[in-house]
């Protein structure tokens, strides 16, 4: 037996390289799933397919990528080289070139998405640990004798849930944790108010907020100390951040969320509806309770969808595009080539037509008769020169006796009006205008006398 038979049957399989690449991608995408990544746009292509393809780069390193049309119609902004940017990807292989690929399913600018990409991650592992669980929930006490509230005490929050206390319930004590709510250092200060409220014991109910603002403003109810100071805590907790639209990790590990601010002191109150009020709080549970159940469901289905969408026919038509687009710009390079083949044998075509053309004779000739009628131009200047030389000669014999030479040694000419030269006063009379020419100019003058 040969040494390559005996190598052939030691291998558990010979693969074929289509095979191995397609092998390859299914393991790069089942097992490594879906990662976040940050970086730099360069080689941006937008094809008329709709498809996107590009790289994404740091300092030291590069990856090619593809966002199919499903999925960058998506993208809120205008992508361009240069641009900064956190993407959702799956890791693939595009199987025709054997090379790595990201398969780009969202795409965000950095900053926003960064935060973004840490709130995620911080509510699947909060999740996860079941921080969210709604068997943790405390309920609120039905007639709260002293009520704590844990904001910044020169927020508009804290007006409004006085002027809301007020208005229903009067005579309800009220305790104020005052704490940063925005910057650096917000989240350790949430977290030891809430901490010092616990340990004094001086309220059966506190309302943990602040008004509204951007998601950098909120970002401290997003910390991981105040999530776990807040399951952490043996009073019952009112979560009222920001508006309604507002959602916070505070939001979820509080025993109770409020839409906002004002909302959270209307939930506590009491007032002369305190069976409507037990029904809305009942209905808040209820509404957190589905919340969190709608949010596994939807969990679930994203993970259902994500699987479906590896098998689904729409990788491979993606695939299949990707390869198209090659094929295309393949193509339109061998034309480029083959058209620049044929305007080179043109050029040299022409140039045997020029050898042999009687273009190259008439312009000998034309050459000859351009120096002809250059050296009888030359000729023409010279008997040109030899007479302006005697022109000149002429004219300083008759400068000698011109007039004006005359002029020019200090003598002047009269006229009158009408031109006559005067060679006599009695030519003239008082108040006539008469003309005197110097050598250079004239002199108008009135005769007095």
């Amino acid at each position: 037996m040969t040494l390559f038979a005996q190598q052939t049957q030691s291998n558990d399989r010979i693969y074929t390289v289509s095979s191995l690449n397609a092998q390859v991608r299914l393991i790069l995408e089942n097992e490594m799933g879906v990662v976040w990544l940050v970086g730099e746009l360069s080689n941006l292509s937008m094809p008329v397919s709709g498809h996107w393809y590009f790289t994404l780069k740091d300092s030291r390193a590069q990856v090619k990528c593809a966002m199919f049309k499903g999925s960058n119609r998506h993208v809120t902004f205008r992508p361009a080289n240069g641009n900064q940017v956190l993407v959702k990807a799956r890791l693939s292989l595009y199987e025709p070139r054997g090379d790595y690929q990201l398969i780009i399913e969202s795409m965000q600018p950095e900053g926003d998405g960064r935060l973004q990409q840490q709130f995620e991650q911080l509510k699947l592992s909060l999740a996860a640990e079941g921080l969210f669980a709604q068997s943790l929930k405390q309920p609120l006490p039905e007639q709260p004798q002293r009520v704590g509230i844990v904001t910044s005490k020169t927020g508009a929050a804290l007006h409004d849930i006085l002027n809301v206390l007020k208005r229903r319930d009067p005579g309800l004590p009220v305790v104020i944790y005052p704490t940063m709510v925005q910057g650096d250092g917000a989240a350790i200060s949430i977290a030891q108010a809430i901490g010092r409220a616990n340990a004094r014991q001086e309220c059966d109910v506190l309302i943990v907020g602040r008004g509204g603002g951007s998601l950098e403003d909120l970002w401290a109810f997003n910390e991981e100390i105040v999530a776990r100071t807040i399951a952490a805590s043996q009073i019952p907790i009112v979560s009222a951040v920001g508006h309604e639209v507002d959602v916070t990790i505070a939001d979820f590990v509080a025993d109770i969320r409020a839409p906002t601010p004002s909302a959270a002191a209307e939930l506590i109150s009491r007032d002369m509806t305190h069976q409507t009020q037990a029904i809305s709080q009942r209905k808040q549970q209820l509404r957190h309770a589905m919340r969190h159940y709608l949010a596994q469901r939807h969990a679930t289905t994203v993970q259902l969808q994500h699987r479906l969408d590896k098998q689904h026919p729409q990788v491979r038509l993606n695939q299949q595009q990707q390869q198209l687009d090659e094929l295309d710009a393949r193509l339109t390079q061998a034309m480029q080539r083959r058209l620049q083949r044929y305007q080179q044998h043109l050029e040299r075509q022409q140039y045997k037509l020029a050898l042999h053309s009687p273009a190259k004779t008439i312009q000998t000739q034309q050459n000859q008769l351009a120096q002809r009628k250059q050296q009888l131009l030359d000729a023409m200047d010279r008997h040109l020169l030899r007479t302006q030389h005697k022109l000149a000669m002429a004219a300083e014999k008759l400068e000698a006796v011109s007039p004006l030479a005359t002029l020019g040694r200090g003598y002047s000419i009269t006229r009158d009006q009408k031109g006559k030269v005067i060679r006599h006063p009695d030519q003239v009379k008082a108040g006539d205008v008469i003309n005197t020419c110097l050598a250079d100019g004239q002199i108008q003058s009135i005769v007095t006398e």
